[in-house]
């Protein structure tokens, strides 16, 4: 069993440092709010740190799920950042979704200063997470990823290295782009079901098993029905990830023309006042009266 910390305590990070201490690690947390961490930390065992330097110090491993780019920075660098506590050969393994640019950025300062970096940002979402079933896909060096798969077991039904640093961050984004096209087909088969008076269950009976099937469909479609969103990935947060596809694939010279479309949809969900809506909502935009 290893030494581990866990660096940011949200609906993801929460319940995976929980799989963690229950498989027998040692789990030190972080959370930018302390009182989270103290809730983990009672529910739980293990310890809580006041900073991400201290919750690092001593560890073998350390585990990060925060929000954004700035959000992966501040946590790993400076004088209280995880970096400054970490002894060289320690592994820091982040599951943020973030930019491959960040990624290439931090994994070359880890690097200087003998830490390895692996990125491994996750599917599955907040039900995921909670039934340790989530998909991680790592990008990093073969001997740091090797290290660190057992440990991520812990709440994983699946985890893959797809490449050298930044790999596993791009994989998320093929994921995000696909689910985008996915949500918007749902919604509108959905939508256009009600429109012609079918009764929508029957018809996923009927097509669900059938080329339209989808994780989606199998997981949302009754939600979309019934017009609960409270049941997974928020919009805000999509909308951050796409934003990251849209502009790698500038980068990279791809075209993404569905991806930029329904980016512009969730933000009228967003007007709509739904940005911590799931991104199934994207049918509430279809029901707005015009």
């Amino acid at each position: 069993m290893a030494k581990v910390a866990f660096l940011g305590l949200g609906v993801m990070g929460y319940p995976m440092a929980g799989h963690l201490q229950k498989s027998g690690h040692t789990v030190t947390v972080y959370n930018r709010t302390a009182a989270k961490a103290e809730k983990w930390v009672s529910e739980h065992g293990g310890q809580m740190a006041q900073t991400p330097k201290e919750a690092a110090e001593g560890c073998d491993f350390v585990m990060a799920c925060v929000g954004n780019d700035d959000d992966l920075r501040a946590v790993c660098l400076g004088e209280d950042g995880a970096f400054a506590g970490m002894a060289a050969g320690t592994i820091f393994i982040d599951h943020t979704t973030v930019s491959a640019k960040v990624t290439t950025e931090l994994s070359a300062t880890a690097k200087d200063q003998g830490l390895s970096f692996v990125d491994g940002p996750v599917s599955g979402g907040q039900a995921g997470a909670e039934n340790g079933q989530l998909v991680v896909m790592c990008g990093g060096e073969e001997d740091a990823y090797a290290k660190a798969e057992p440990v991520i077991d812990a709440y994983a039904k699946l985890c893959k290295r797809l490449g050298e640093s930044g790999a596993g961050q791009m994989c998320k984004m093929v994921n995000q782009i696909c689910i985008a096209g996915l949500v918007q087909g749902l919604s509108e088969g959905l939508n256009f079901a009600e429109k012609a008076g079918l009764d929508g269950r029957a018809v996923v009976d009927v097509i669900g098993g059938g080329a339209a099937g989808s994780w989606q469909m199998v997981n949302r479609y009754e939600t979309m029905i019934d017009n609960q969103f409270e049941h997974g990935f928020a919009v805000d947060w999509m909308r951050k990830d796409l934003g990251i596809c849209l502009s790698t694939a500038d980068e990279i010279g791809a075209s993404l023309p569905v991806t930029a479309l329904v980016d512009q949809f969730y933000k009228d969900v967003q007007a709509l006042g739904g940005g911590r809506w799931d991104t199934s909502s994207l049918i509430k935009r279809l029901r707005a009266p015009s």
